[in-house]
């Protein structure tokens, strides 16, 4: 899969998928619990990619890309439940991450 989607599209494809259905948006308390269960699984996978925990032989193996994914399907599940845009979102995030963060580490030298 080669196509670069905008975070809008994501939020637009996301968003046409869960409108098709009665159920409609979790509740933000459930999509906490959905969040939550999904950063668990891409956490167990790391621990099996790279920490001391390998799989159980009965276990399938799950690509932390597909882990991910799934993560950042339920984040834009979420966004669009309170009705956020993920771009403004990052925007901000990344403004405050900037100008908080920009002098914390050791720069790499500019070789030009």
């Amino acid at each position: 899969m080669s196509h670069s989607n905008t975070t809008q599209e994501m939020q637009d494809r996301v968003h046409k998928f869960i409108s098709q259905f009665e159920e409609g948006y979790f509740s933000p308390l459930t999509m906490m619990a959905r969040l939550t269960e999904e950063l668990g699984e891409l956490s167990r996978e790391v621990n099996h990619v790279y920490g001391e925990k390998p799989k159980k032989s009965s276990e399938a193996d799950k690509a932390l890309e597909e882990e991910l994914g799934d993560l950042l399907f339920v984040i834009m599940t979420f966004a669009n439940s309170l009705d956020i845009d993920i771009n403004d979102a990052f925007e901000q995030s990344m403004s405050k991450i900037e100008t908080r963060d920009q002098n914390r580490w050791t720069k790499k030298e500019n070789k030009s």
